[in-house]
């Protein structure tokens, strides 16, 4: 039985229309590297992680289109997928500018100047939280905690660490991103662009000059060789 209420407010249902799939000529290029990375797992939705990295190489960020594609090589659903590529923040929801700038406000950095960083690159770059500047060169994030408290503040360019940063040094690694120089991190490799990012962290070879080089520097260290220290000073007075 219906009963009519003339009085109710109907409800409109908004529903998006399937993605485009990719052209043919980019589909049969990522199926062939889709192929070579769904290998290396013994369960193909293994390999989901390195396989959002590689369509967000192709588009800039994670589309409908990129989950579609997704779903139909590892045999999920749209939702799966979805869940993963919005629960993990190194997967973009919207265009990404070739260079990702992201500036740690997490506690320690923030203290040690991180906020002023973020501050004076949003005023020098007229951007927000997740904007891109106009020309498509800079995307700018304050993120979580990087892990590199001992060089704090730090901010991070595609991936990549610049260590103890100060407002002026951001703003001239920003201005050389966007003059188009080669700017290198404070270790690790030359940058490369936030798509070519992606493809290496799909699990591709990083063929970059220096990219596996690297030692710990002495901050690092400090914990670990004042350890060394007390235990050699037990030791010696037992």
């Amino acid at each position: 039985m219906t009963i009519d209420n003339p009085t109710s407010t109907p409800i409109l249902l908004s529903l998006s229309t399937r993605p485009e799939p990719f052209p043919p000529h980019v589909r049969e290029r990522l199926e062939l590297d889709a192929k070579e990375i769904i290998t290396r797992y013994p369960h193909p939705r293994s390999a989901l992680l390195p396989l959002l990295h590689l369509v967000q190489a192709e588009e800039g960020y994670v589309t409908g289109t990129g989950i579609d594609f997704c779903a139909d090589h590892l045999n999920l659903t749209g939702a799966e997928v979805t869940a993963v590529a919005t629960f993990y923040s190194m997967y973009r929801r919207t265009p990404t500018g070739d260079y990702h700038v992201g500036v740690c406000t997490n506690t320690l950095c923030a203290i040690l100047g991180g906020d002023a960083i973020y501050e004076a690159l949003q005023q020098h770059l007229d951007v927000g939280h997740g904007e891109t500047t106009p020309d498509g060169a800079i995307t700018l994030e304050h993120i979580e905690c990087n892990a590199a408290c001992d060089y704090a503040p730090v901010m991070m360019v595609n991936w990549e660490f610049f260590d103890n940063q100060t407002p002026e040094s951001a703003v001239a690694i920003a201005d050389a991103l966007r003059s188009g120089h080669q700017v290198r991190p404070t270790r690790g490799a030359p940058l490369c662009t936030f798509r070519e990012t992606a493809r290496i962290l799909a699990g591709f070879p990083d063929e970059r000059p220096g990219a596996l080089e690297g030692a710990p520097g002495a901050p690092t260290l400090a914990g670990l060789d004042i350890a060394g220290a007390e235990e050699d000073s037990a030791g010696g007075s037992r």
